[in-house]
């Protein structure tokens, strides 16, 4: 899509973790000291995510803060869960923006283990600079793939908004009620646990290369490291990855015990690491020594001069994967369930049917004692995730095995 584009895909018009932690300052009620089970604040998503996990008469509370806010209901001992999501486009292709939109609001849910969507809005703004063919084209095909991808996940979109602004912007909420085995609450890592990844990273220098393909001034710097061809494979495998519902890993992580997990946007792995490692009751720190990346985008990355802090775990995702906290036992079960598994519209996981193929996992770190902190280690170690359909040579500190690597503990 090239009417009204945003001014930058660089950032997917987030707002700096810091600058968020101090817009947000005060919105959360005040509540009296030791309520909150913990310091108090921590960023998350790039929309709108700051605050507190919170012990309530009636359950768990999850304020303004994790991926999800998570409400006790006055009757019958549910909750509400709810989150929303929007950004500009970012791929050319108005369905697949559409379907990455929708992918990407659901992933708040299946990062507390929530399988099931009862209902979604979609928030849709049409580009004031559009002329009516343009539009009557492209914002139909958006909303389909919006649709489509709902229908994925098995629930369907009931209404929303639309309004008119300088940039096309697609988003939307996605509500859920459950009882309390419905969903984890994303604050019981313990030391000895693992960091397993179901997505691999590099989305921002994929999407961003491809448009460099047209910019002899960007296409200059990387053309040594990568080819065309090989561009517009990693942009294709990009697009299909945001795409990819985290449905499968929201399951699974009931089936293994997950003690506690995020989705990967905006501020980058080690920025959501951060967070989550903040809403943890025990004293922990997560490292990362493994970072699964789409191929050849780490190489693209250092040509660039550190685009984007990829290989620093900055570099912005849309619609990324699950970070989980698993128990190190559990681990490699996980990740081979994800690669043989698929999710039927029921939710169950099973062998054979259901939506969508299997999905590689990867372990990438370790939980430790700590002080809810994160970090990657100064040397990780880059796994190249090859792009579907094509096959690259194993080279070293890389694993494109089915099996997770092992984490390195040195």
């Amino acid at each position: 899509m090239s009417v009204s584009e945003p001014p930058s895909v660089d950032s997917g018009g987030a707002v700096p973790q810091e600058t968020l932690l101090k817009l947000l300052q005060g919105l959360e009620p005040d509540r009296p000291p030791g309520e909150d089970g913990g310091s108090g604040t921590g960023v998350g998503d790039e929309t709108a995510e700051f605050g507190q996990l919170v012990s309530v008469a009636h359950g768990p509370r999850l304020g303004i803060g994790m991926d999800s806010c998570v409400i006790p209901l006055r009757h019958g001992g549910l909750s509400l869960v709810q989150t929303t999501d929007f950004f500009y486009p970012l791929v050319e292709d108005p369905y697949m923006m559409g379907r990455i939109a929708c992918a990407n609001v659901l992933s708040d849910l299946y990062a507390m283990g929530i399988t099931e969507c009862d209902n979604m809005l979609m928030l849709l703004s049409v580009s004031q600079k559009m002329n009516e063919k343009e539009r009557d084209q492209v914002m139909p095909l958006m909303m389909k793939g919006f649709r489509d991808t709902a229908e994925e996940a098995g629930t369907s979109v009931t209404g929303g908004q639309t309004v008119v602004n300088p940039w096309i912007i697609i988003g939307g909420v996605a509500s859920v009620v459950c009882q309390p085995n419905d969903f984890i609450m994303p604050d019981s890592a313990v030391p000895g646990d693992v960091l397993v990844l179901t997505k691999p990273l590099g989305t921002q220098v994929a999407v961003n290369a491809h448009q460099w393909l047209d910019i002899p001034e960007k296409w200059n710097k990387i053309k040594l490291v990568i080819s065309r061809e090989e561009v517009e494979q990693a942009y294709q495998e990009a697009m299909l990855n945001m795409a990819t519902l985290n449905r499968t890993a929201a399951a699974l992580m009931h089936k293994f015990n997950a003690h506690a997990a995020t989705d990967i946007t905006g501020f980058g792995i080690i920025g959501h690491a951060r967070n989550l490692a903040q809403q943890q009751k025990n004293d922990v720190a997560f490292v990362i020594h493994n970072l699964p990346i789409i191929s050849k985008m780490a190489a693209i990355s250092k040509a660039g001069g550190n685009l984007f802090g990829l290989l620093q775990g900055t570099s912005s995702e849309t619609s990324g994967g699950l970070l989980i906290c698993l128990p190190r036992e559990q681990a490699a079960r996980f990740c081979a369930e994800m690669k043989s598994s698929r999710v039927g519209l029921s939710g169950a996981v099973g062998q054979d049917g259901g939506a969508g193929d299997g999905q590689q996992a990867w372990i990438i770190g370790i939980v430790e004692k700590g002080n809810r902190c994160a970090r990657i280690i100064d040397k990780p170690r880059i796994i190249e995730v090859p792009y579907r359909g094509s096959v690259v040579s194993v080279q070293e500190g890389s694993n494109n095995n089915a099996s997770p690597p092992e984490v390195q503990l040195t």
